[in-house]
């Protein structure tokens, strides 16, 4: 038996659209700067209209010159919905994890998820699988094995009396990460002597953007996103208490176990094609319970979108700020993120 939504209820869902389009909004005016700027800058309208006739394949008159078209369509279109979709996979997959831990301070890079990720990728890359058919569609798996194998390790060295210890899993997230970093370091060197694309691409970077690997990412990303969604009404339930989530119903091994697997599979595609790129997952999420509220239905499409949106500013920073040189964009979200998580980490110590 059904019964009517309350006026207080038709209002809230009401609320939650809004700040949804109103972060759908945020992120086409991200793109459309993103497209539009850089070391040739290509006037905004411009951008619209070549976009417009791609896609509609309405014949505009011509305003722009064909190298306009070329840089936007071959060179920056790609590159700028690969940071869209990696930044919005970072940011959703960190709201999933602070909501599991119920831990503000719970990121993919900070627990040693991407750390994992990029090692897993790594020696796929570097040991040049030959058996593999096709290696962009197997390295998302690659990277998943590694990453589920560091998020386990250090939830289990932070588990005290059932519950995750904050400092223990943030301190068994860096030290696994170190190794992580190490071992591929290692590997590295001993592989190939020419190491600065394998360097470039483990501090981030959308460099070598082409559309077939976005296709692979949605492959795994958009049934991740999905389930995510499924489950933040029970993510907002755990946030209660877990005792108290199992008396209203909540599968709490169930539970883990798939936002778990997700968020490790959403973080690890995006580190197979992006490189390790920290604190997106740390910064987006706080960013949306500054602005609205902490209901996991409303946080996690909502941090995706200000991901997405950060990433590609971060991206197009990475580009121009050297240019015609490029800046990992790692290097970028690691200069925002780290004084914002010392923010954080001051405010959670004077709050325990």
């Amino acid at each position: 038996m059904s019964f009517p939504k309350s006026q207080i209820q038709i209002l809230a869902e009401k609320s939650r659209y809004r700040r949804i389009w109103i972060g759908t909004l945020i992120l086409l005016c991200c793109i459309l700067i993103g497209l539009s700027f850089g070391t040739v800058p290509i006037p905004i309208k411009h951008s619209i209209s070549i976009l417009t006739q791609s896609i509609n394949f309405i014949n505009l008159e011509s305003e722009w010159t064909d190298a306009h078209e070329i840089i936007l369509l071959k060179l920056r279109f790609p590159r700028v919905i690969l940071a869209c979709i990696v930044g919005a996979a970072l940011a959703s997959s960190g709201a999933a994890f602070q909501g599991l831990f119920r831990n503000p301070l719970a990121d993919p890079y900070l627990i040693g998820v991407a750390g994992g990720a990029g090692l897993g990728a790594a020696i796929t890359l570097l040991l040049k699988i030959s058996f593999l058919v096709n290696l962009e569609f197997f390295l998302p798996i690659a990277a998943f094995s590694g990453a589920i194998i560091t998020v386990l390790t250090a939830y289990f060295i932070s588990l005290k009396s059932g519950k995750v210890s904050l400092i223990s899993l943030i301190l068994a997230g860096v030290a696994i990460s170190a190794s992580t970093s190490a071992v591929t370091a290692f590997l590295m060197i001993r592989s190939n002597p020419d190491l600065r694309p394998l360097v470039s691409w483990l501090l981030g970077g959308f460099q070598s953007a082409e559309w077939n690997q976005i296709l692979i990412l949605l492959f795994y990303l958009i049934p991740s996103w999905i389930l995510m969604m499924a489950y933040s009404r029970t993510l907002n339930t755990l946030q209660l208490d877990e005792k108290m989530a199992k008396q209203l119903g909540v599968n709490i091994e169930k539970t883990k176990v798939i936002i778990i697997c997700t968020a490790t599979l959403t973080t690890a595609a995006a580190v197979a094609f992006s490189g390790i790129i920290g604190f997106v997952g740390l910064i987006a999420p706080h960013a949306v319970r500054l602005i609205w509220n902490n209901d996991y239905r409303t946080l996690i499409p909502t941090s995706a979108l200000l991901g997405a949106s950060f990433m590609i500013i971060a991206d197009l920073i990475s580009r121009t700020i050297i240019a015609p040189s490029e800046l990992p964009v790692g290097i970028i979200t690691t200069l925002f993120g780290t004084p914002f998580f010392l923010y954080l980490l001051r405010k959670h110590n004077k709050s325990s």
